[in-house]
């Protein structure tokens, strides 16, 4: 080695000496920063409490567990309703939104997941150039410079803005929990179709189930209508009474296309919820299942409803959005650290571009503070400060709108219940009343239009009962979906406990 690349090496250790003690002050201020870095404004921990009253306001079946809702269908028995349900589960196209939904939500949290890191940029250049020779610059006057050039760079530039005050913290908080709030939004999209698949194909059954009644009053009528006639064609019997039969046989027939359109319009939509054309289950319409039997519903504690119900949860991740909304804004208010560092390779020949005297460095620690903005910060504050006021309101709403649907639907199935009893009395008398008919009139001691009227009144008491069975089917139905039934709470807690844990 010569004594000129011995003292040229001695020069660059020297001053890369230098280099490093003039950084010591800025890794030092660096750790400092890290070290004492914290998060402003508000740190959102529960809900606000919500009076939730002491229990149900009447008495409820007694259940030490409640009962289990993530599938309450299948407690029902009736495997077609099971496999409708699943079908809309995996095909119902608002589900495909809701997932979409969620998607958006998941990028969008990934996106300010991602501000948290320093970003890095690879940058290659060829850079072919002429200078001035009468510009600033003396081009002519300084030996072996040539005015026109040709620069080869390769490197990268490297930006990291340390998050002192926590904004990029309680940013990723919001977007979190916001994520949160759109998942549990899709499962009470999940819960109302699941509703909707019951509701409606409790209505096809009930109606199908009503049409083959009434369809047999009808024919009872007609049957008494042609035995009036006769009487009429024989003297016995006046024109008022087979006008008074005609009124009767034509009301009940006039009630069969009503019947018939109900059935058809629950089939069409039953068709749509599957996410299909709606002409899809229409076979159904032939189907002649049997009636469901209702249970009486355990519906387990009062309190017991709010980590159910979709509604609620996601309203108390909107306010624990809002709340980190707030710290990001007052993160504004203070000092911002960013570091920029760039590195690479820099010559005029490609044959020196990669040696070790053409690597270029760089590092520029930057503080920068906003002194006068107009109010605007302390505005974006107060404005974010409201809006937590309002997601505070609209969580303690969402509590009481889920204790009222609670409570009036468990009112509606009960008293529905109640009317299914008093319709079947009904019904249970009815049979008695035309089986004692039946047995008169086989020892002859009534007529056979006497016969006919008994059969009339036991039709019309089945359909009473049918449609209050469909009536508190409906309502059923209502009251599992008022309970949050139809996806699982518990897993949902347990997620977002798990979330929580693994927050920086």
């Amino acid at each position: 080695m010569t004594h000129t690349h011995r003292t040229k090496k001695r020069i660059s250790t020297d001053a890369s000496k230098r280099w490093l003690r003039k950084l010591r002050p800025v890794v030092l201020a660096l750790d400092i920063a890290l070290l004492t870095a914290c998060a402003v404004g508000p740190e959102y921990r529960s809900p606000p409490p919500v009076d939730t009253g002491s229990g149900w306001t009447q008495p409820v079946a007694a259940a030490s567990v409640p009962a289990d809702m993530t599938r309450w269908w299948l407690a029902l028995g009736d495997p077609e309703l099971a496999r409708l349900i699943d079908t809309a589960l995996a095909e119902n196209l608002d589900l495909h939104q809701a997932e979409a939904r969620i998607d958006e939500a998941r990028a969008l949290r990934d996106r300010v997941a991602g501000n948290r890191a320093p970003t890095i940029d690879a940058v290659a250049s060829v850079n072919r150039r002429r200078q001035s020779e009468n510009g600033p610059l003396p081009i002519d006057s300084i030996p072996d410079l040539e005015a026109t050039q040709t620069i080869y760079d390769a490197g990268f530039d490297a930006a990291w803005e340390l998050d002192l005050f926590g904004a990029n913290r309680r940013a990723l908080e919001g977007a979190s929990a916001r994520l949160q709030a759109t998942e549990v939004e899709a499962q009470g999209v999940r819960m109302r179709i699941v509703g909707e698949v019951a509701r409606a194909w409790f209505n096809a059954v009930g109606a199908g189930q009503e049409l083959r009644t009434q369809q047999a009053a009808v024919m009872t009528l007609q049957q008494a209508l042609d035995l009036v006639r006769q009487r009429a064609a024989l003297g016995d019997a006046s024109t008022a009474d087979v006008d008074a039969a005609y009124v009767q046989w034509a009301a009940a027939n006039a009630a069969v296309p009503d019947i018939q359109a109900r059935q058809r319009a629950a089939v069409l939509s039953l068709g749509v919820l599957l996410g299909a054309p709606p002409e899809r289950e229409l076979a159904l319409i032939d189907a002649a299942p049997n009636v469901l039997m209702l249970p009486t519903l355990p519906v387990g504690e009062r309190a017991d409803v709010l980590r159910r119900r979709p509604d609620v949860l996601a309203a108390e991740r909107r306010l624990a959005a809002s709340t980190a909304d707030i710290s990001v804004a007052t993160a504004e208010l203070f000092p911002k650290l960013s570091i920029g560092a760039g590195g690479g390779f820099q010559a005029l020949s490609t044959g020196d571009w990669f040696d070790s005297p053409s690597e270029r460095f760089s590092i520029l620690p930057l503080i920068s503070w906003r002194l006068f903005d107009g109010g605007r910060v302390r505005a974006e504050i107060r404005a974010r400060e409201a809006a937590e006021r309002q997601a505070a309101l609209a969580y303690e709403q969402a509590v009481l709108i889920a204790l009222g649907d609670a409570e009036r639907t468990l009112s509606d199935y009960k008293a529905g219940l109640d009317t299914l009893a008093h319709r079947q009395e009904v019904l249970d008398t009815s049979r008695r009343s035309h089986g004692y008919a039946e047995a008169r009139f086989a020892a002859g001691d009534i007529a056979r239009t006497e016969l006919l009227a008994a059969e009339r009144l036991l039709y019309e008491a089945e359909s009473s009962a049918l449609r209050a069975h469909t009536a508190a089917a409906v309502q059923l139905v209502a009251l599992y979906k008022a309970l949050g039934g139809g996806w699982d709470a518990d897993r949902f807690a347990e997620r977002q406990s798990q979330a929580r844990d693994v927050s920086p």
